[in-house]
């Protein structure tokens, strides 16, 4: 088999707020800052939505693609919308588009993306929007804390960011753009494995389909539960004492049903599964990386990754299936480089780690997703210093 060649370098640019230290940068209407976030202002009448609007983000490149994700907290009955809009130049360049209505639970409110969103200037791809007409050179995004007409219950909005990406330097288009990307040292985390543990999802085959299906459609939330054990932040076990019967893992059941999204009818939803994170006191969202070598910083600071890949059966010698898109967990490197997995489509706990080489698991992941990553890690834990143009 030919081995494809190194993945074009794509533009990208994450930007995050954490609030309500960043709450100034932006604009609020109706909330209330309190140590926890942003939450709906009492009054003497019920106040039943507010909202939080970023500033305008300038990313400087024509970029084709934003994916949002955002930590809150939902009582039941709360929850909240959050939308995007394109922006060039001193002005928006497109509308808003709603990317979801979230809850952290999905016993009153479910959950869900919003199809069927789609203009000459951009589309909604589920958990993205897609820009198709419109000269996009930045990103606006707006989220509305909401709540039933009379509730003393209140969402609190903690955290909001998006990833933006867009053409190889070399075609980037409107607005100059800043320096490229420089990558990492070679080798940052090479030699380091993090003991992260393994979970099959494939334990959960044919349970609670209800829910995408059962356990072989689970990749995203059994890897979301391992990264949540790594840091010790998993659900307490009365959390998920719903499960019945409890079966192999119900840690993991219960982290598919609640990041479920009811409109794409699977727990693959990128931005779902990082909410989900964050409901479990750590920071989480989703970014894209352009290389490996990005990801090797990430392991040397002891922060795991979870990978969006896709390939065919053979194409990663050690993942013999074929996916359109499957989450694994970047655990570590081996000495020459090589990355070392938790993929949980393993028929069992004992065989989910797996370490596949590097000059193919790369193409699959950067072709497969434009290098997804979830980041999930404790506040106290420091990210890698970013690159020059920061993706983190």
């Amino acid at each position: 088999m030919t081995i494809a060649a190194p993945p074009t370098r794509r533009n990208i640019a994450y930007q995050g707020f954490h609030l309500p230290a960043d709450q100034t940068a932006g604009t609020g209407d109706g909330l209330h800052t309190t140590d926890r976030g942003l939450i709906l202002r009492s009054a003497d009448r019920p106040v039943s939505r507010g909202s939080w609007t970023s500033p305008p983000v300038r990313v400087g490149f024509g970029v084709t693609d934003v994916v949002p994700s955002w930590t809150a907290d939902t009582p039941d009955g709360c929850w909240i919308e959050v939308e995007l809009r394109g922006w060039h130049g001193e002005a928006p360049s497109t509308g808003w588009y709603l990317l979801a209505r979230w809850a952290a639970n999905d016993r009153t409110v479910r959950r869900a993306s919003v199809s069927g969103q789609r203009d000459g200037d951009a589309r909604v791809d589920t958990d993205t929007l897609v820009v198709t007409g419109a000269t996009v050179t930045g990103w606006q995004a707006r989220v509305t804390l909401c709540r039933p007409d009379g509730s003393p219950a209140a969402p609190v909005l903690r955290s909001v960011g998006a990833v933006a990406a867009g053409h190889a330097p070399a075609e980037a288009a409107g607005e100059p753009g800043p320096e490229e990307g420089r990558e990492p040292a070679v080798g940052a985390g090479r030699g380091t494995v993090l003991d992260v543990p393994g979970y099959s999802q494939r334990l959960h085959a044919g349970q609670h389909p209800q829910w995408g299906g059962g356990g072989d459609s689970w990749c995203s939330p059994t890897c979301t539960s391992m990264v949540l054990a790594y840091w010790g932040a998993e659900p307490t076990p009365e959390r998920y004492a719903w499960v019945d019967p409890p079966g192999p893992r119900p840690v993991v059941v219960h982290a598919a049903r609640h990041c479920y999204d009811h409109a794409y009818a699977g727990a693959g939803n990128w931005p779902f599964n990082t909410a989900y994170a964050g409901l479990h006191g750590v920071d989480a969202f989703v970014t894209r990386l352009r290389s490996l070598a990005e990801a090797e910083a990430f392991i040397a600071a002891g922060i795991p990754l979870i990978v969006s890949a896709a390939f065919r059966a053979g194409e990663v010698p050690g993942l013999p299936y074929d996916t359109r898109g499957h989450l694994m967990v970047l655990i570590g490197f081996t000495a020459d480089g090589d990355p070392v997995l938790n993929d949980p489509y393993a028929p069992d706990d004992d065989t989910v780690r797996r370490t596949v080489p590097r000059q193919r698991f790369e193409p699959a992941w950067q072709r497969g997703s434009g290098g997804v990553t979830y980041v999930l890690r404790p506040a106290s834990v420091p990210l890698p210093p970013p690159p020059a143009q920061a993706n983190w």
